[in-house]
């Protein structure tokens, strides 16, 4: 039973996942030593805070069985409104007025999602895709293309504040690790202890397994996708805050184009396409082996023109797995 026990571990998704980062990981060290360098770890941390909070939005959708493709939309409305706002002398200089309208922003549109999926019996990915042609379309109607870069004073003493600073002897180059990295981390362990000890995160697993039988069982199904639909708003909206702060910078289209960077990082991580299935340490793999690819392909004498193609590679990679997995599963059955 142990040897069982341990064969399924050392062979399930997760591990495979730590097997091939490591082993990129390796390959690169070989072909790059500079890769070994501390900045390293930094910089995979700050490259890949977007996606992991994203992450985190989709995989609570696709727990659920649906898929989310309106985080990018709603994350610029969130985090251009307040600019313009600022911008345009209507918001204080206080950073928590912008962060209050920014999450006013990712509930609107949030309350959105939910009523088009929970109540309306839209399927999830339609109802995204028209939230998120919505969201963009009102932001190029009514405040065109153009990028703001002021915001208030409290974002610029944040983005000064870093956890540690890594000065690379050879080249002088400095290396921050920002503060706002406790945000993902304060989520996930939020969003892990919720999922695995709540009543609410049992029913969003077994709204995914077999949404009849989870309305049977007695689990309030319409309540708890409307819900998944909200925090999966505020959570965008937060993060398009936290881009606001690093990147100085706000943008109608900043966010826009990175859902197959998302969707992937969760496939990857061991989310099903179908619902039930999908954790925190999974996502967290996924979202890293994603940034690894995606940031250190150059190392690898790669042009970085194919990194489309290599983040494509990885999404296949991570269905097959989930795939493979699944057929093992009914295998064992």
């Amino acid at each position: 039973m142990n040897r069982t026990k341990s064969k399924a571990f050392f062979t399930s998704n997760t591990m495979i996942l730590v097997y091939v980062i490591l082993a990129f990981s390796v390959v690169v060290a070989l072909r790059q030593p500079a890769f070994l360098s501390p900045a390293t770890p930094i910089n995979l941390c700050r490259a890949g805070l977007f996606t992991f909070c994203f992450a985190l939005c989709e995989m609570l959708v696709m727990i659920t069985g649906g898929i989310d493709v309106s985080f990018p939309a709603i994350g610029c409305v969130s985090m251009y409104v307040p600019m313009v706002l600022y911008d345009r002398g209507i918001l204080p200089d206080n950073g928590l007025y912008f962060v209050l309208v920014a999450l006013l922003c990712g509930l609107i549109f949030g309350l959105l999602n939910g009523v088009l999926v929970s109540y309306l019996r839209i399927p999830s990915l339609i109802a995204t895709l028209a939230t998120s042609s919505i969201a963009s379309g009102f932001l190029a109607f009514a405040f065109g293309v153009k990028d703001l870069t002021a915001m208030p004073t409290a974002f610029t003493k944040i983005y000064e504040m870093n956890l540690v600073t890594y000065t690379d002897p050879a080249s002088g180059l400095s290396y921050p690790l920002t503060v706002l990295i406790f945000v993902p981390v304060v989520l996930a362990v939020v969003m892990a202890l919720i999922l695995r000890y709540t009543m609410g995160g049992r029913g969003l697993y077994a709204m995914g397994g077999n949404l009849s039988a989870a309305r049977i069982v007695g689990f309030p199904v319409r309540r708890l996708q409307f819900t998944t639909y909200i925090v999966s708003g505020l959570i965008t909206s937060l993060t398009a805050v936290m881009y606001v702060i690093l990147m100085h910078n706000a943008s109608t289209t900043a966010l826009m184009g990175n859902e197959m960077l998302v969707i992937a990082a969760c496939v990857v991580g061991g989310c099903s396409l179908s619902g039930g299935k999908g954790t925190i340490g999974g996502v967290l793999l996924g979202t890293l082996l994603i940034t690894l690819v995606q940031n250190h392909l150059n190392m690898l004498g790669i042009d970085t023109r194919w990194q489309t193609l290599a983040v494509g590679i990885v999404l296949l990679f991570g269905v097959l797995m989930t795939s493979l997995q699944a057929g093992r599963g009914k295998g064992r059955v």
